[in-house]
């Protein structure tokens, strides 16, 4: 059986981990030692670690790394939005614990590398040689893949259960299950040096998804206009297909 790493196993974490352990020897890190039981109860091999944002002498190489076919990183090395804020320590601590490691290779990053702008915007638009929180890792480990993701969603995680403003804004959000899927097949596929934006295909307003959430109905105009993120080049390259690609039935079970 391979073997699969996860570094920092929260709640985007578990879910790609429950939906590979059939296949995959789970291995994962938590910041939260209360954490261990539960996920070792799933049949994960937990270790505690956790990313300071001061660089710790103390952190050496993952000692299961060299024998991981894969690792994903979900600890987050940006601020909201991509907003620049000193993490050099942190990301030298993760550089660090990936010690040389060779194999294949993810960074989870976020849509909020790109401008506050009404516009689509594709990849080619902010490379990731312009974002600090993407190229620190690529500059050791090329092979990387970024995954660029819109808002998490799914199950519990529903936009009518959140206290909202703004509700004009066109919506950049994906549901949980179509990452798990991107994953599960750039794994497949052995990609790598990727980026792509995992973002549901289609922008409703916030209260459209709110309205069709609660099932009431929607009145208003539907905006045409607003800062998008386009999913284009995933589902092109990866013959990609998404299982939830409107946000307002997110809830719906499928």
């Amino acid at each position: 059986m391979k073997k699969l790493g996860i570094i920092g196993c929260g709640w985007l974490g578990i879910h790609i981990a429950e939906r590979l352990s059939d296949r995959y020897e789970i291995f994962v890190t938590t910041t939260t030692e209360s954490k261990i039981g539960a996920l070792e109860s799933k049949g994960f091999h937990t270790t505690l670690m956790n990313f300071s944002d001061t660089l710790d002498f103390q952190i050496k190489e993952w000692n299961v790394a060299s024998d991981l076919d894969a690792i994903i990183i979900c600890v987050p090395f940006s601020g909201l939005r991509g907003s620049q804020i000193p993490m050099n320590g942190k990301r030298q601590n993760l550089l660090n614990f990936l010690g040389d490691y060779k194999g294949q290779l993810f960074l989870m990053s976020s849509t909020g590398v790109y401008p506050q702008a009404e516009k689509e915007f594709v990849e080619e638009d902010q490379p990731t040689k312009q974002v600090e929180s993407e190229q620190f890792i690529l500059e050791k480990f090329p092979q990387t893949n970024i995954l660029r993701f819109g808002g998490l969603m799914g199950g519990e995680r529903l936009l009518k259960n959140y206290n909202i403003s703004n509700l004009e804004q066109l919506v950049n959000h994906i549901h949980y299950v179509d990452i798990c899927s991107v994953v599960e097949k750039m794994l497949e596929n052995q990609s790598q040096s990727k980026v792509y934006n995992v973002v549901a295909p289609f922008h409703p307003n916030k209260e459209e998804v709110i309205n069709a959430q609660k099932n009431l109905p929607y009145e208003g105009e539907r905006a045409t206009m607003g800062r998008t993120i386009s999913p284009e080049k995933i589902i092109k390259e990866l013959d990609f297909e998404f299982q939830y690609p409107d946000p307002r039935y997110f809830h719906v079970d499928k």
